[in-house]
């Protein structure tokens, strides 16, 4: 049953990102928006993606573009301000709670920064980033009835410039090179094809339905982000995923098509890792509902923004 109405969800609740152009979502939008970008060592990358939202802004699309940036050495920091957004240190938000854990944690301060009713997160390593992606992402909320929260999916190709740190080595163990050399069109994700699909299939397989539970593109509205707690590290995306299902419903979910997206993989040596963060997170939500027992301690979690202090 729990797979047939994951079948049903995908099918009906599955937009393609051309149905939100930005002419409509700003036409349609009557509540503020809000674009995050958790930052990392992104120099080449964050101005294009700042200059290409700051062009939705004018349009009408959002209101503000906000770079968290984690006192990155490279000059992320620099580079996005420059191209005009706002940009944040992660460890001047929320001081009190002590030391950034990690990007879910930057994602959770970054609330408090944020004066949007609708919030869209983005990667700020992104290679040749567009307008549909936030275009896309927001559209569901501003255009569809009943939808709270919205889930990126997309082509993910491993290609043969690795980045920095891959070694070839880890390039012919994960065996995603094509015979020519050239791109594998869903090579890319690899935790998320063999670690976090498996995982939902298994024990929320209402969920299965979800394409990319771990892309670090989403959107939702404030109220539902809020009220939920946040994973401090790599496990952010599948809590968040599994949290909103539990808050909103699959009703209140939709999942985007944003094409095909480019970013810098991981060497296969630093995916064990990410993947047992994953199971973690997953086992941690089990054992909350009392499927689970005997787990171990996962990462930290912050408590949903609602009830906590700023400070």
């Amino acid at each position: 049953m729990s797979s047939a109405t994951a079948e049903r969800w995908a099918k009906a609740r599955s937009f393609h990102h051309s149905l939100f152009p930005p002419e409509r979502v700003a036409a349609g939008r009557d509540l503020s928006v809000s674009v995050c970008l958790p930052a990392r060592e992104c120099a080449q990358t964050v101005g294009p993606i700042v200059r290409t939202l700051l062009g939705l802004r004018e349009q009408g699309v959002i209101d503000e573009v906000v770079v968290v940036d984690a006192d990155s050495a490279d000059g992320t920091a620099a580079v996005a301000e420059r191209a005009g957004a706002v940009v944040r240190q992660e460890a001047e938000l929320m001081p009190s709670f002590g030391p950034v854990l990690g990007k879910g944690d930057a994602m959770w301060r970054a609330l408090s920064a944020l004066d949007g009713d609708l919030v869209c997160f983005l990667d700020a390593d992104t290679e040749n980033f567009s307008a549909h992606f936030a275009a896309g992402l927001l559209g569901p909320l501003v255009c569809e009835s009943g939808v709270s929260f919205v889930k990126a999916f997309y082509r993910r190709p491993l290609h043969p410039r690795w980045g920095p740190g891959v070694h070839e080595a880890d390039a012919r163990a994960a065996n995603v090179r094509g015979e020519d050399g050239g791109s594998v069109e869903d090579g890319g994700g690899r935790v998320n094809h063999l670690m976090a699909r498996p995982a939902l299939a298994l024990f929320y397989p209402e969920l299965a339905g979800v394409r990319q539970p771990l892309a670090g593109e989403v959107a939702a509205r404030r109220e539902l982000l809020e009220g939920l707690p946040f994973v401090t590290g790599y496990g952010v995306e599948i809590a968040m995923l599994i949290d909103s299902w539990r808050a909103v419903g699959l009703d209140g979910m939709v999942q985007v098509d944003l094409d095909e997206h480019h970013n810098r993989h991981q060497p296969l040596s630093a995916l064990s890792p990410m993947a047992a963060t994953v199971l973690a997170t997953v086992a941690r939500r089990l054992q909350e509902e009392g499927r689970l027992r005997g787990v171990m301690d996962g990462p930290v979690e912050r408590p949903p923004l609602a009830g906590a202090t700023v400070a």
